[in-house]
């Protein structure tokens, strides 16, 4: 015989906005289960940041996500900032540091981000299952009844916040996409997001070049991002690619900008100052060795500078500051630091969360389509959303 339990609210998944939501509704009174089928809370938290949890961005705001209805993240971004989270970081004597372009870290662990907001649970009476998958939800006279282990639980509030699909080794799973389409909700086809891009065709040859990294711009779609690129064995990552891998369309280019801080008739000049240099020589003032050795045999061009026609270094400046790359794929959800696309937000309340034809059911955090770029943003889309969800509960 199972025992059963009601609640005032449920939330499934013990991540980043499923502990926030669920720490704002105990702290207002409600009876909450917070359950995860995963043996431990917060595992997504601990591995992030290089385990020191780049925990916001002090520039986040709408313009930094990408979402079908871009305007959606707005309204929770707007009541609960990264200003707000940082006092609560800092209220636990948590030390941090600003790395660049306003990402924060823990001076030292992500175990320290975890251990605050289990302790906000705790304050507000929260309880936590762990290790028993959810299963058998169903929903009649406005209350979610669903199994967990040998339990029986129900609310009239239910919360999704179990993320999308990943990084799969931890857990993640598309679960929030099947109850979602149970109820009804339409789903953004999910992908992998901030992930690395694989080469092959005519740009195989780029992969010899693994683990050598330069500044560049790189733009892909609408995304346009100053940061490091990396070569892989496989292709090319880092932070710029990662940036623009969320842009990216199969069959689409990727454009590199190898020499941002040159201006155009830098390589005219360096004729003329440098009439005997090469150009492999050339872009070696500017570039990693192996990078200007590659790309000078690309181009193709012999000799010396005073060797070329002012026409043919014309053209080869624009190629470095506009180098077309045709990426044949993703390294996939394996490597994907979060899910682009998910739960789409024309069905949910911007202020609440809540699916506007199922009252009580909540959706939160990386499954809904709302997608942060690189450096916080994903978990400042997760404390808004749940602290958004949690007031309404």
């Amino acid at each position: 015989m199972r025992s059963s339990a009601v609640y005032d609210a449920i939330i499934l998944g013990a991540g980043a906005a499923g502990m926030m939501a669920a720490a704002v509704a105990g702290r207002n009174g409600r009876r909450v289960l917070l359950a995860d089928h995963a043996d431990a809370p917060g595992k997504k938290i601990l591995i992030s940041g290089g385990g020191r949890c780049n925990f916001t961005n002090l520039r986040a705001g709408p313009g930094n996500y990408l979402s079908a209805n871009p305007h959606f993240a707005r309204s929770a971004l707007a009541r609960y900032t990264a200003a707000d989270f940082l006092e609560l970081v800092e209220r636990y004597g948590i030390a941090w540091h600003e790395k660049t372009l306003g990402q924060l870290f823990c001076d030292g662990s992500a175990k320290q981000i975890v251990a605050m907001l289990l302790d906000q649970c705790a304050q507000g009476g929260v309880e936590l299952s762990l290790g028993h998958a959810a299963r058998e939800i169903g929903h009649a006279d406005g209350v979610f009844t669903l199994a967990l282990g040998a339990r029986t639980v129900s609310a009239p509030k239910l919360v999704i916040a179990t993320g999308g699909p990943s990084i799969p080794k931890m857990g993640a799973t598309g679960f929030a996409y099947d109850v979602a389409r149970r109820f009804g909700l339409k789903v953004v086809e999910p992908r992998p997001a901030l992930v690395p891009l694989t080469l092959g065709g005519d740009d195989v040859l780029f992969r010899d070049l693994s683990g050598v990294a330069t500044e560049v711009v790189a733009c892909a779609g609408q995304g346009r991002f100053r940061e490091a690129a990396l070569f892989t064995h496989r292709g090319f990552s880092g932070p710029a690619i990662l940036q623009v891998s969320s842009y990216w369309r199969h069959g689409e280019e990727v454009t590199i900008d190898f020499l941002p801080d040159r201006d155009t008739g830098w390589l005219l000049a360096e004729k003329r100052a440098r009439p005997r240099a090469t150009m492999r020589s050339t872009l070696g003032q500017a570039l990693p060795d192996r990078l200007a050795e590659v790309l000078a045999e690309r181009l193709g061009l012999a000799g010396n500078l005073a060797d070329q026609s002012d026409k043919a270094l014309a053209a080869v400046e624009a190629r470095l500051t506009g180098w077309s790359f045709l990426p044949n794929g993703t390294e996939g959800f394996a490597k994907a630091e979060v899910t682009i696309g998910g739960i789409a937000t024309d069905g949910l309340s911007q202020k609440t969360m809540e699916a506007r034809a199922v009252p009580g059911l909540h959706f939160i955090g990386e499954g809904v389509d709302v997608t942060g770029w690189l450096g916080g943003y994903n978990f400042q889309w997760a404390w808004a959303s749940g602290v958004a969800c949690g007031e309404a509960l």
